[in-house]
């Protein structure tokens, strides 16, 4: 009898902004999107979404994002809620807070880091060695 008409709101913030190569934005960006740079930042970022620094890209000042894939160069404060994922190419220099760290091998990473989230707690098992050196167990007395 009744119908209902579900439209999707997460589509809402599903576009990608670009800041394209050939392009120098210089200032404060805030945004619910994800972002793809291959240009340049001088400032600060803020998003709830994904950031891609592609190769060509470079950030310099504060970003704040829940994800990020780095390719391109870094430089400043970095906050990212989840993961970081650093490419091969990427260049990191700073201060770097993050929930989780995927590194390639070949990527720079100069920075103080500082992981949050949940803490694992390592159980301090003592091993008792209880095979003893019996070389004298052959001897008769």
């Amino acid at each position: 009898m009744f119908t209902e008409n579900k439209k999707s709101n997460s589509n809402t913030f599903s576009q990608q902004n670009t800041i394209a190569q050939g392009t120098t934005f210089t200032g404060d960006l805030i945004s619910e999107g994800d972002f793809r740079i291959e240009g340049i930042i001088n400032g600060s970022l803020n998003t709830s979404g994904k950031v891609v620094i592609g190769k060509t890209g470079s950030v310099e000042g504060f970003l704040t994002c829940a994800n990020a894939d780095v390719e391109g160069k870094f430089k400043g404060t970095l906050n990212v809620s989840d993961t970081l994922n650093l490419r091969s190419s990427a260049y990191i220099d700073g201060e770097v807070q993050i929930g989780k760290l995927s590194v390639e091998p070949g990527a720079t990473f100069n920075a103080s880091c500082l992981m949050k989230g949940s803490v694992k707690e390592l159980k301090n098992e003592t091993k008792v060695d209880t095979s003893q050196n019996n070389s004298k167990s052959g001897q008769s007395a």
